[in-house]
C-alpha cells in the first residue's frame, strides 16, 4: 500500500476524541433544552397555535434554507403522515419541495420570492406560515413573514438565540439559545417532533369516556 494512503483504522483513531467531543456537545444541548424555564411554554404557545388552525380546518405551510428546508420537509411529512400512530392526515405543506416553483420563481422574480409568492398563491386566513430558520434573518424568510402578515395568516417560527429580524414578524416563537447552528438545528429537529406529538395526541385521540358519558 502506497505511505500517502493511511488504513481505516488510522484515520479512525484520531477521529474518536472530536466524535466523543460533539456528541456530548450535542447532549448538552438537549439536556439544555429541558432545563431552560422559556422554551417548554414557547413549544406550548406555537403547539396551541397549530392546533388552533389546523382544528378549525386550516393548515400549516412551513419554510426554511437548507438544513432548515429539510426540517419544513420533515414535519410536513409527520403530520401529513403519521408521527406515533394511525389516525387522520393534518394539513401542512413544506414550501421547500417543489423544484419548479422554486426555480421559476428564483429565475423570473427573485429568490427572496420564493416563499412568498407561494403564500400569495396557497396561503388563506387562518392558515399558519410557520419559518424555521437559524439566524432569522434570511432575506427570503423575511418576505414570507411579511406576506402572510398581510395576508392574515397567523406567523410562528422556530429560531436560533434571539430570534434576528423575524422575531419581530411572527406572533410566537420558539428560540433555541446556542451559538452553534448545527446544535441550533439538532434542538429543532428536537422541537419538530415535540409538536408533532402534541397535535397527534390533542387532535386525533380517541374522546374520553367521561366525555361520552351519560351519568
Amino acid at each position: 500500500m502506497p505511505k500517502n494512503i493511511s488504513t481505516p483504522r488510522q484515520e479512525m483513531r484520531p477521529g474518536l476524541p472530536f466524535i466523543r467531543k460533539r456528541l456530548a456537545e450535542s447532549g448538552a444541548g438537549l439536556a439544555h433544552l429541558a432545563l431552560d424555564p422559556s422554551l417548554a411554554p414557547e413549544i406550548l404557545r406555537v403547539a396551541a397555535c397549530l392546533h388552533r388552525a389546523l382544528a378549525r380546518g386550516n393548515k400549516v405551510l412551513i419554510f426554511g434554507n437548507g438544513g432548515s428546508a429539510a426540517q419544513a420537509q420533515h414535519l410536513a411529512a409527520e403530520l401529513v403522515n403519521r408521527f406515533h400512530r394511525e389516525r387522520k392526515a393534518l394539513a401542512a405543506l413544506a414550501l421547500t419541495t417543489d423544484s419548479s416553483c422554486l426555480t421559476s420563481i428564483a429565475n423570473d422574480w427573485d429568490f427572496r420570492r420564493v416563499f412568498s409568492r407561494q403564500l400569495e398563491a396557497l396561503g388563506r386566513p387562518g392558515d399558519v406560515a410557520f419559518a424555521i430558520s437559524t439566524s432569522g434573518k434570511s432575506p427570503n424568510i423575511l418576505a414570507a413573514l411579511k406576506t402572510a402578515r398581510k395576508l392574515g395568516l397567523r406567523r410562528v417560527a422556530l429560531l436560533g438565540p434571539g430570534g434576528g429580524p423575524a422575531r419581530k414578524l411572527v406572533e410566537e416563537a420558539i428560540r433555541v439559545p446556542s451559538p452553534s447552528v448545527p446544535r441550533i438545528q439538532e434542538t429543532h429537529l428536537v422541537i419538530a417532533h415535540l409538536l408533532a406529538e402534541i397535535l397527534e395526541n390533542e387532535l386525533t385521540a380517541p374522546k374520553r369516556r367521561a366525555r361520552n358519558s351519560r351519568t
